[in-house]
């Protein structure tokens, strides 16, 4: 993110409701053009539990159910991408980065039923969690195509992967 800001000059917009996040980003010394916004990604609107980690000195929290930490779920505001780009007026995106914690299979699934198309989007996937399985991750991939994408990286891992919109690409490549 600061890198696209440093050389772009680029506004980014971040959406966390995760409190450890928050508290933490408080205490960064953060360019004006990077704005945290206390609220998830999700395919709704409304409020969502959120389960934190089992060890406690990690951060991300998912929706999906973890029941070594149900007694410590807490809940947050989500919203649809669809409704934070109307409250921003936003048309379009150029660039979605995603690490929703296992969330980003209904959120794929969300901008395809409501044609949301940004130029690029950047996600990792969760399919190592438990209840989630590679399966999932090959169907987003094939939604995506379906929508218009390819791939153009994907890390060691696999979980991350980036995908830009065909119409997005230079006739010169």
């Amino acid at each position: 993110d600061l890198g696209l800001i440093n050389k772009f000059d680029l506004q980014i917009l971040a959406f966390d409701p995760t409190p450890k996040s928050i508290d933490w980003i408080s205490t960064q010394n953060l360019p004006k053009q990077f704005i945290l916004h206390p609220v998830g990604l999700a395919n709704f609107d409304g409020k969502a539990k959120f389960h934190p980690p089992t060890n406690p000195d990690h951060v991300s929290a998912t929706m999906l159910e973890r029941n070594e930490t149900k007694d410590q779920a807490y809940k947050v505001e989500v919203k649809s991408l669809k409704s934070i780009m109307q409250e921003l007026g936003h048309k379009s995106i150029d660039l979605l980065k995603m690490d929703i914690e296992g969330m980003e299979y209904d959120v794929i699934d969300d901008l395809k039923a409501k044609n949301i198309l940004p130029g690029q989007i950047l996600i990792e996937f969760h399919h190592r969690f438990k209840g989630v399985g590679v399966k999932k991750t090959r169907d987003c991939i094939n939604t995506l195509r379906q929508m218009g994408y390819l791939v153009y990286f994907v890390s060691e891992t696999g979980e991350e992967i980036s995908f830009i919109r065909k119409d997005k690409l230079s006739e010169k490549m």
